[in-house]
């Protein structure tokens, strides 16, 4: 998840500064140099930091879906014919159930303002769901919505979803923690990495036959993890998606669900009037 340049305007969040301190240096060369470094936190100061290598994966587009444009997508999943959605920001986030077909807005519980809405997965017939920078999740009946009772962690959260026995959690990081979806206790954690390098900004989750699917924030990448050593097994490139969309900046990639028992991955972001059904392909099967 966490901010996007939309939500720096909105909401009070925290961001890194650096300074630097010239000595003996005449004025004109300093104004330069300020000048300058001013250019470049406004070129690059809102981009990634993950170096993502190029994508062995694509996709193919098999339906398009409506999408409320004004759902701010933070979890995403799928269970018993429809999707179940988080969105996001103080004030504006949400527990919902929605028709795949239509993207009418079936059943829906609003989070109180002070909280930001994260990543959701279903465990039996109770929906979890994280919340950003509170330290505190909520569990829902999955038929009424009715609160059952909440749980807390230490670190923020961001995506989360279920193997079948264990919660698995990312809070922004390089890290993914697994968790008992009883007790809410940390039983294990795997640190994500291509190779050598690490991969920092995991976002929305999804496990799909064995693997962890994860948005990696502000970028329009899918990184397919192992989920025992963390080491990145494929990236997926949907660039071309966020093209459809006419999306402002904040409005990134983020939202996979995955329909088990008919083998359909779907996928949609941050305010998309659109969420897709789609096929991986290896990128050398789409034509140049």
């Amino acid at each position: 998840m966490c901010t996007s340049p939309f939500r720096l305007l909105t909401r009070n969040t925290y961001c890194h500064t650096m300074k630097k301190s010239l000595i003996i240096i005449p004025v004109f060369i300093v104004i330069v140099i300020v000048a300058s470094a001013s250019v470049i936190v406004l070129l690059n100061g809102n981009k990634p930091q993950s170096n993502i290598p190029t994508a062995r994966l694509t996709y193919s587009v098999v339906h398009t879906y409506p999408h409320d444009p004004n759902a701010f997508t933070e979890g995403l999943t799928y269970s018993d014919g429809f999707l179940y959605e988080s969105t996001g920001l103080n004030g504006n986030s949400s527990l919902r159930r929605i028709d795949l077909a239509t993207g009418f807005i079936q059943q829906e519980v609003s989070l109180p303002s002070q909280y930001f809405g994260e990543g959701i997965t279903i465990v039996n017939n109770s929906i979890i769901q994280l919340t950003w920078q509170s330290h505190v999740g909520f569990i829902y009946d999955k038929s009424t919505f009715s609160l059952l009772r909440n749980f807390s962690y230490s670190t923020e959260g961001w995506g989360l979803t279920y193997n079948g026995s264990q919660l698995i959690m990312s809070d922004g990081t390089d890290h993914i923690y697994y968790i008992d979806p009883i007790t809410f206790q940390r039983t294990g954690q795997i640190i994500v990495h291509d190779g050598n390098t690490t991969v920092v900004n995991i976002n929305e989750l999804e496990y799909v036959n064995g693997d962890i699917f994860a948005n990696i924030w502000q970028t329009s990448t899918i990184a397919i993890i192992n989920p025992e050593t963390g080491q990145v097994k494929d990236w997926v490139d949907l660039s071309g998606l966020a093209n459809q969309n006419n999306q402002d900046f904040g409005a990134v990639l983020n939202g996979i669900a995955y329909d088990q028992n008919n083998d359909r991955l779907f996928v949609t972001g941050k305010d998309w009037s659109n969420l897709y059904e789609i096929r991986l392909v290896p990128q050398e099967a789409i034509p140049a």
